[in-house]
């Protein structure tokens, strides 16, 4: 709930100012328009490689196993990291308040990664090779 709570006030915090100085705003806009572009290709990506598993995560059935193809072969939790991507490129283009916000979802991310791994690594043994072999935690070759 806090991390749709936080969306809503980065989303909210883009009509509030103070936003950039005039002769920053196209620069920033356009550096967070391919931020966004990347960040929601990258989440698109790991969505469509996850598939059936993105809706039996909580409670997979008997033998089944984590997704390790697409971006997943080159970092562990790519869907959180395009959506940090997604906020923090729009945010660039609209104001320093949502770009702050945004850190703080950033962090949450982070925090929520890391307990996700936890019970990763309880219930698939050789999810601490995965993570060994897969060093980045949210955006491949960053």
């Amino acid at each position: 709930m806090v991390q749709f709570a936080l969306m809503a006030v980065i989303a909210a915090a883009w009509l509030v100012p103070p936003g950039w100085p005039d002769n920053a705003q196209l620069p920033l806009a356009v550096v967070g328009g391919v931020l966004a572009g990347l960040g929601l290709g990258l989440a698109l990506w790991a969505h469509r490689s996850l598939g059936a598993a993105f809706t039996t995560y909580t409670h997979p059935p008997q033998g089944a196993g984590r997704v390790e193809t697409g971006p997943y072969r080159l970092a562990r939790h790519p869907m959180y990291g395009g959506g940090i991507l997604v906020f923090a490129g729009i945010s660039l283009a609209f104001g320093v308040v949502s770009l702050l916000v945004t850190v703080v979802l950033a962090l949450l991310w982070r925090a929520k990664s890391a307990a996700e791994e936890r019970v990763l690594v309880a219930r698939f043994p050789d999810y601490a090779t995965y993570r060994e072999r897969t060093r980045r935690r949210f955006w491949p070759g960053i």
